[in-house]
């Protein structure tokens, strides 16, 4: 997979089209919850398959001394080829050339396991985020 920082109009286009499949289309998540505030600042990553297309995106922001993971996602018919791992350990590259020592996201709940393989260890209760059941977890890096 090729992962990439946005850097153009058409880029971050092709990643809020992935987030839009994944997270409105699929995860019926509202529209209005999915595009939000922090679009216009975050850092966003856009994920290519070996034929060139987009297929897995993200978004990264810095709050207090985390790097903040967000809106990590990967189509359907592209999953369990282990783009969602590469683009957790891009993000967390950049938040270490950054400075930042800490990374932290809210997993979906049937993703708790994924993220625990990568080394993030679970620091909530279950929560609703967008109708969707959650967690948060933290990794130091």
């Amino acid at each position: 997979m090729n992962i990439k920082i946005v850097e153009t109009e058409q880029e971050k286009q092709q990643a809020f089209k992935v987030r839009t499949t994944v997270f409105i289309e699929e995860q019926k998540v509202p529209p209005e919850e999915e595009i939000d505030q922090y679009d216009e600042t975050a850092t966003h990553l856009i994920g290519y398959n070996e034929q060139g297309e987009p297929v897995a995106a993200s978004r990264l922001r810095f709050v207090d001394e985390f790097g903040k993971l967000e809106r990590i996602c990967v189509l359907k018919e592209e999953r369990g080829k282990s783009y969602g791992a590469e683009l957790i350990k891009a993000m967390e590259r950049i938040i270490a050339e950054k400075g930042a020592r800490k990374s932290k996201l809210n997993a979906q709940t049937h993703a708790e396991g994924f993220y625990q393989h990568l080394g993030y260890r679970t620091i909530s209760g279950e929560f609703l985020d967008a109708g969707i059941p959650h967690v948060a977890m933290i990794k130091d890096l």
